[in-house]
């Protein structure tokens, strides 16, 4: 007989993102008696919520119309959209007459996302529903048939030798009718799931590595709903390709990062690194001077397009959200499509239960999706990313947006592009010359460890290592030899780090109380050897305002 209590729920949402919120929130608008819980790893809503962020309102108009009376996000319109391509000392203003129409910020609002979801998990209490922050999803629960049947939430006072602490508190079954899985993106039960029902029908899902920043900056230098994207330098010159962004937001804040597409050859880029050159820039640093840096943090993004979107369906439950990959990423906005992708699959839910049934696919989603603005938008741009990446950020860019505009016209290329793994495509050290990056001057640029202090992150010293080597020779004698380590540049937190190198006795230490959760480790990895798996409740940064 198990040990662990369980609770009964018609659904159960892993993930109190934009998707699981507005999945919860959905079902009780069409289905008040339906019951419906939201597990969330973070501290509480929001914790673990990252991005830019420009939101577009499309989603969020359908959920909920009258959001603009009581949510922060209505304070900030965008007013003023920018895009500059950047060489190391100066800047090109993109005209916006060159720009596809659907690159357009116009009806847009910027502001926190974290905030956002905060403010939904208020709607969808209200409402009825249960969420549970603090208690990570650790596994998926299956029936004996193999159907999706729920959830376990993760142990509690367990200590980093295995053995059971005074205040050990087993994790709860919660059992669903149907488990939707809202993850974000490189989710750890998401990705179990799409190897045991092989849900990667296409192409692989590929990712960049979003770091961010807030600051305070001079209030004469501050103009609300002005949006920045930029692109080119530093990146041009490592030959990796991402780009820039600085937001003006409410209360004399700009939110300002630096994306890095994960598919980068060569192993030396350093991605938080190149972040730190690119504030250096001339215009950059003219926003920034005088200002001051208030939060940190970072976390990987969905870029692998429409045809990397899985089969979204499995008996049981589905994906939505950036668990599935609806981002689009030449408008570097995934919010709208995530909250839409919660809807269509609260729906089919709601139907399914109606008539009776549970544990199924619910097919009824995947086929509304497919039928929904989610794919027409995402089929729009599905070769900007793959033309990108093939092509570099000036010749590519230009291909990228000339398809861009003959679709928007009705023709395009007659062809989907594809992808390779992040992983596959990190090149051998002994092809590459090491980046000299310049040190952080404390004004504008930083180190990694000041930086993970203002994302609050913590975790419990004592607990199971979160971050899980196959193979614990793999770093030292082929990720080291051969890639030169990068598991020291990838992480934006530092957590991993080499010891011992110079004395001929390398090891590979894993700092895991460091660890911001961005899951880049487990995406770049050359030998795949790094499975991020959820830590103890509560546990990673705790944004404010993210």
């Amino acid at each position: 007989m198990s040990e662990r209590e369980s609770m009964e729920y018609d659904v159960v949402i892993v993930g109190a993102g934009p998707a699981g919120l507005a999945a919860a929130i959905r079902l009780k608008q069409v289905s008040p008696e339906t019951s419906v819980c939201i597990l969330e790893k973070g501290s509480e809503v929001g914790a673990h919520i990252l991005s830019g962020a420009v939101v577009d309102p499309k989603g969020l108009d359908e959920l909920l119309p009258a959001w603009r009376e009581s949510c922060s996000l209505a304070k900030t319109p965008v007013t003023d959209n920018w895009h500059w391509v950047l060489s190391e000392t100066g800047k090109l203003a993109m005209p916006h007459a060159l720009m596809p129409p659907l690159m357009s910020n116009k009806g847009c609002y910027t502001g926190s996302l974290g905030n956002l979801c905060r403010w939904l998990a208020e709607q969808a209490e209200g409402l009825g529903v249960e969420i549970f922050p603090g208690f990570p999803a650790a596994d998926v629960l299956y029936a004996e048939d193999g159907t999706v049947k729920g959830i376990i939430t993760q142990d509690m006072g367990v200590a980093k030798d295995g053995s059971h602490k005074p205040d050990y508190t087993p994790g709860i079954e919660l059992h669903g009718k149907y488990t939707l899985f809202a993850e974000g993106a490189r989710g750890h039960l998401t990705k179990r799931l799409k190897a045991k029902f092989g849900l990667e029908q296409d192409q692989p899902q590929t990712y960049g590595l979003g770091i961010k920043e807030l600051w305070d900056i001079a209030p004469e230098k501050h103009v609300p709903g002005r949006v920045i994207h930029t692109q080119g330098w530093p990146l041009s010159e490592s030959g990796s390709w991402g780009g820039g962004f600085l937001y003006h937001q409410e209360n004399g804040q700009v939110a300002l990062g630096f994306v890095t597409a994960l598919d980068y050859a060569n192993p030396y880029v350093y991605p938080f690194e190149e972040f730190q050159r690119w504030k250096q820039h001339p215009a950059i640093r003219a926003i920034l001077e005088g200002g001051r840096r208030v939060s940190y943090g970072a976390r990987a993004i969905n870029e692998g397009g429409w045809q990397s979107v899985p089969k979204l369906e499995f008996p049981g439950g589905a994906l939505i959200g950036c668990a599935a990959g609806f981002v689009n990423v030449p408008r570097i906005k995934g919010s709208h499509t995530a909250i839409k992708s919660g809807m269509l699959a609260a729906e089919a839910a709601a139907e399914a239960l109606e008539a009776g049934r549970s544990g199924d696919e619910l097919t009824g989603y995947g086929a509304s999706l497919r039928q929904s603005w989610i794919a027409k938008e995402l089929k729009l741009v599905r070769n900007a990313e793959p033309l990108v990446a093939k092509y570099g950020g000036t010749f590519g860019t230009l291909l990228a947006g000339i398809d861009m505009w003959m679709r928007t016209l009705g023709i395009g290329l007659p062809f989907t592009m594809g992808h390779n793994t992040d992983a596959s495509e990190t090149g051998k050290a002994k092809d590459y010359r090491p980046i000299a990056y310049p040190k952080p001057d404390g004004q504008f640029s930083f180190d990694r460890l000041s930086s993970v202090f203002l994302s609050n992150t913590n975790h419990a010293e004592d607990q199971p290592c979160h971050l899980h080597l196959k193979d614990p020779k793999v770093p030292t004698e082929i990720n080291l030899p051969v890639y030169a380590g990068p598991e020291a540049r990838y992480c934006p937190a530092g957590v991993y780090e080499f010891v011992g190198v110079e004395e001929g006795n390398p090891s590979l230490v894993i700092n895991a109380q460091n660890c911001v959760h961005c899951k880049t480790c487990d995406i770049k990895d050359p030998t795949q050897n790094i499975d991020w798996v959820t830590p103890e409740g509560g546990g990673g940064p705790n944004y404010p305002n993210m």
